[in-house]
């Protein structure tokens, strides 16, 4: 595969963005590493010394009312992003131009934004009475 991003150096624009994500209530699961070197299946670690040739990372965020985030980045240079804002608002994304360790910085703000609100979780009540959030289903179009 292609090394079109130093996932080292994503991993980095992960681990400054956490202490906000943790203090803003969101749960931060360690960020996890594939080694293309490994033998099929291959494992995820959280521990970065155990992968010799990495060729993804993976970063899980949680928060309240249900909303998850799943982003993994392949250094190949594109993304998949699994996200649940509510039982109306989930979904998958291929996110395909992802060429540096910043474009990954910003995805993942873009992504925290519109699964978290600007500032973490902001639930607003719906019309039927349902928690909903402040961002729109139409935030994420930027990311194809």
């Amino acid at each position: 595969m292609e090394r079109a991003v130093d996932l080292d150096e994503a991993a980095a624009a992960v681990f400054q963005r956490q202490p906000d994500w943790q203090n803003a209530g969101l749960v931060v699961a360690p960020v996890t590493w594939r080694d293309g070197a490994a033998p099929w299946p291959q494992q995820l670690e959280t521990d970065r010394s155990r992968v010799s040739d990495p060729d993804s990372i993976g970063v899980h965020v949680s928060g309240t009312c249900d909303a998850e985030l799943l982003v993994v980045l392949y250094r190949g240079g594109w993304a998949d992003v699994e996200y649940i804002v509510s039982i109306e608002d989930a979904g998958v994304l291929l996110v395909r131009a992802v060429s540096s360790a910043k474009a990954f910085g910003e995805l993942l703000d873009t992504c925290m934004s519109r699964v978290f609100g600007p500032r973490g979780p902001v639930p607003v009540v719906g019309e039927r009475g349902r928690n909903e959030f402040t961002s729109g289903p139409s935030s994420f179009g930027l990311l194809l």
